[in-house]
Parts: C-alpha cells; sequence; structure tokens
C-alpha cells in the first residue's frame, strides 16, 4: 500500500541551501493554491535550478532589477515572471537572503483541483497536459504577477504553500540541460540543473534554444 502524500507543510530552513541542492529535493512536492472557488494542489515532476550571479541563464546574472527583486529577498518566497509578452512562470526562491537563486517550477501532476485546473486551461487535451511546462502550470494555478513575493512558507491562511509531499528517491531522478536557454547557461555540461522524474507522463519535453527571429 502507498503511503498519502504528507501534507505537513516545508519549513524556510528547506529552501535555505544551495539551489542545486534545493532542486531536485522538491519533486514530489506539493504546492498548494489556494482560490476563492477551492484549493489546486499540484505534485511537482520536473523543475529547473538558476545560481543567480554565478549562471549566465539566470535573471540575476546582472544584478538586481524591480523584476527581479524578490529573488534578492528571504528563501521560500514565490518569485514571478511576464514573459514574451503573454505567460507568467513561478519560481522558489532560495539560498541565504542576498543570493539570489531559485528554482523555476517547470511541469508537474494536479492532484487536488483537477476540475478547477481544466476550466483555466481550456486547451489542454488531457489531465496530464493541466500543468505540463512552466507557463501551463502557472496559468492551471492562475498565478501572476499580483502573487510575486508570496511566503510559500507562512503560517495561516496563504495564496501558495509548499507541502512535503512524496519525495522521489534519488534513482527516479533525472538531471540534463535546462529548456530553452542560450549560451554557456544552456550548456548541460556546465550546468545540468534541470530535475525532473524518471517516465512521469507530465514531465514537458526538452527544447533546446531556438532564437527569436524579427519580423522584417
Amino acid at each position: 500500500m502507498i503511503a498519502p502524500p504528507d501534507r505537513t507543510p516545508l519549513r524556510r530552513e528547506f529552501f535555505d541551501r544551495p539551489v542545486v541542492d534545493v532542486a531536485p529535493d522538491l519533486l514530489g512536492r506539493i504546492l498548494v493554491r489556494t482560490t476563492p472557488d477551492g484549493p489546486i494542489a499540484v505534485r511537482l515532476t520536473e523543475v529547473e535550478a538558476y545560481d543567480g550571479p554565478n549562471d549566465p541563464g539566470s535573471h540575476a546574472y546582472r544584478g538586481r532589477t524591480a523584476r527581479n527583486e524578490v529573488m534578492f529577498g528571504p528563501p521560500g518566497h514565490v518569485y514571478v515572471y511576464f514573459t514574451y509578452g503573454m505567460w507568467h512562470c513561478m519560481n522558489l526562491v532560495c539560498g541565504p537572503e542576498g543570493k539570489a537563486s531559485a528554482v523555476l517550477l517547470r511541469a508537474g501532476e494536479v492532484v487536488e483541483g483537477t476540475e478547477l485546473a481544466r476550466k483555466r486551461r481550456l486547451s489542454a487535451r488531457s489531465d496530464k497536459e493541466l500543468a505540463k511546462g512552466p507557463a501551463r502550470l502557472a496559468t492551471a494555478l492562475e498565478v501572476g504577477r499580483a502573487l510575486d513575493g508570496t511566503d510559500a512558507c507562512a503560517s495561516g491562511e496563504t495564496p501558495l504553500r509548499m507541502l512535503t509531499g512524496t519525495p522521489v528517491p534519488p534513482d527516479q531522478v533525472r538531471s540534463g540541460p535546462r529548456t530553452g536557454v542560450a549560451g554557456e547557461g544552456g550548456n548541460g555540461d556546465v550546468h545540468p540543473w534541470r530535475f525532473w522524474v524518471a517516465n512521469d507522463p507530465t514531465v514537458s519535453p526538452y527544447r533546446a534554444h531556438a532564437p527569436r527571429r524579427r519580423s522584417s
């Protein structure tokens, strides 16, 4: 018999570690989004680590800006950014305050509130696709810039919270190059910092960086 997932909230100390340690340890954990219509919960199956000033793929590589301010704050907070003029993506801040490292939440399995997620992801062809990709995950959970800076470790009522869940055994964790990252940051030999659950159908397909073409 498989034990039910642990619903204990993750403590801030969990996130106050090197980002490359936190990232694979997030697999199997549960993210709960509380909405007026009810909760939606996702079991994380794919993540990517970004190590601030040490990482050319990170939003914080060139320092602090209004956009990435939350990354420099306390661990366990949510960093939400807007990309391609269309989508939001969410991250969890790691390491000591001021270091600006974070884990991008790339994909997961909706384990609670599936009907609510379906309403937000009408284009999904199956429930396995509801949160299959970082923008899809944020859309399914109705996460936007208004939730930037949310404390996912706070006690009491909070719109986003990380729970212990069921950690994935190390032999089921895979790693490789990050998706869509250009230059050295996308080099899997230097930064093999995309982590996922082996053979999980909710993991998004890998895509190398493709330069955007300018319209003539």
